[in-house]
């Protein structure tokens, strides 16, 4: 039996105010990037991109940045962009300077801090004004000193449980304790 703890009504209002924190922390931004780590933080990322634009009626632009990253062993970074070239990249090589731009790096669990800290690694090939992280559930477990600017729900748990995070499409279904 999966113990809830974001229903799917819950998490739409989480990503909501997040979305609003955004505007909310880059006020006078007119262009933002927002880079999610596959699979799930892609997803959130392009819902992200869509409350923000009916938030704003469009008067804020985005680019959608796909990270991917084995999440045990994290050396190699790939960005791709596919929405515009189809391509990807490998850590090294840039698709676009990210110099003087807001990144937003977006994933669905936040736990040791490790996998947020190797994503954010090829945007420091560049001089981005700011790099900011979002988390759908931030742990409260850091062995990295990655703290998320954008927590949907913070929660303490133990190092053995574990939590996951249902996405179908773009939509967060759901994400339980086990």
């Amino acid at each position: 039996m999966k113990n809830y703890i974001l229903t799917q009504q819950v998490a739409e209002k989480k990503l909501r105010r997040m979305a609003y924190e955004i505007l909310e922390h880059n006020a006078g931004e007119t262009h933002l990037i927002l880079a999610g780590i596959r699979d799930n933080g892609s997803a959130i990322a392009r819902t992200i991109q869509r409350l923000l634009q009916e938030i704003t009626d469009g008067r804020l632009t985005t680019r959608l940045i796909s990270i991917a990253l084995d999440k045990r062993m994290p050396r190699e970074v790939i960005l791709s962009e596919t929405e515009r070239t189809g391509g990807s990249l490998s850590e090294g090589q840039t698709l676009a300077p990210f110099d003087d731009q807001v990144v937003i790096v977006i994933d669905d669990v936040a736990s040791s801090g490790k996998t947020l800290l190797y994503a954010m690694k090829p945007f420091l090939e560049a001089y981005p004004r700011k790099i900011e992280c979002l988390v759908l559930v931030g742990r409260t477990h850091k062995a990295f000193p990655v703290h998320p600017d954008y927590i949907g729900l913070s929660l303490s748990t133990t190092l053995q449980e574990h939590i996951y995070v249902e996405v179908e499409g773009d939509e967060v279904k759901g994400a339980w304790l086990e």
